[in-house]
């Protein structure tokens, strides 16, 4: 094989690798990611969450689209999208762990938001899976019900963060409770700790979000079906 020959099959190689690269150089594309690890939305969804123009948002899933990042199905005049496959889900998580690894400003932004996490105790993928298999702890999925729908922690409770107050009588007080969210930046868990601890429950938060509980093979299921 000539080294021309060589040479043109690496540039052209690594050129289709960067496309994903190119996709992901976008904290806004980084977001909608992260939004559509948690259950499949529409544009106007992704638009409301993440405070963009609906036709910002459209722009940023086309890129996503385009380096095959994510899948779209139509229902009528609405774009549903949703993450291509569970690989990407995981190249998120590898990324966000790169980041907060290698760049010290991703942990003083975190520490200047989350100035209370220091007195509110986390639990671990792996301390929750004992807790789980004891019957020791009860889970509450603390996400918006369109996202437990879609999938959640095998056995846990759906009472979004908005509703909880109203519905404290359903979460026993002798057990300890775990509340979980979208990931380690999404406050809806610490918010949800909060309130349970001032009304006098034993709370705590669960380190991660259904994503990295789902990316490490533990047990998951659904509210509806695939």
């Amino acid at each position: 094989m000539k080294n021309l020959t060589k040479r043109a099959f690496k540039t052209e190689l690594f050129e289709e690798f960067a496309r994903i690269g190119k996709a992901l150089s976008s904290g806004r594309r980084l977001e909608l990611i992260e939004l559509l690890a948690q259950s499949e939305r529409t544009v106007e969804e992704l638009a409301a969450e993440t405070g963009m123009s609906i036709a910002n948002a459209s722009q940023h899933l086309q890129v996503l689209r385009s380096a095959r990042l994510v899948d779209v199905r139509r229902q009528g005049t609405y774009a549903w999208y949703r993450l291509s496959d569970e690989h990407v889900l995981r190249l998120w998580l590898s990324l966000r762990e790169v980041g907060e690894m290698q760049l010290a400003e991703i942990e003083r932004i975190v520490e200047d938001f989350f100035k209370d996490r220091k007195d509110m105790e986390a639990t671990t993928c792996e301390d929750l899976l004992k807790h789980l298999k004891t019957g020791s702890v009860v889970v509450l999925d603390v996400r918006p019900e369109q996202e437990y729908s879609a999938g959640h922690i095998r056995g846990a409770r759906s009472i979004p963060v908005n509703e909880l107050e109203a519905r404290l009588k359903e979460i026993p007080k002798k057990k300890t409770i775990v509340a979980y969210c979208r990931g380690p930046y999404c406050v809806l868990a610490d918010e949800a700790v909060a309130i349970l601890r001032a009304k006098g429950f034993n709370a705590l938060r669960f380190k991660g979000g259904f994503p990295d509980w789902k990316a490490r093979g533990l047990p998951v299921e659904r509210a509806i079906p695939p």
